[in-house]
């Protein structure tokens, strides 16, 4: 994967993974969050760690 690649894979029944070199993400507060390896956004609304998924699509019955 080069610097400028990013690719978006929507996990079934799970979060949507993000693979990039660098993303920066706003919040709604304003403040940005810095990832450099991979990381995973909550698409089941129940997540601890909004907008970051903690794995809890997997105890919540999620569908999608």
């Amino acid at each position: 994967m080069d610097d400028s690649t990013l690719e978006i894979i929507i996990i079934a029944n799970g979060p949507a993974k993000i693979k990039c070199t660098k993303a920066e993400i706003t919040l709604p507060d304003g403040s940005i969050v810095t990832k450099e390896k991979p990381f995973s956004l909550c698409r089941c609304g129940k997540s601890d760690d909004k907008p970051f998924c903690d794995g809890t699509h997997n105890t919540c019955g999620f569908q999608g």
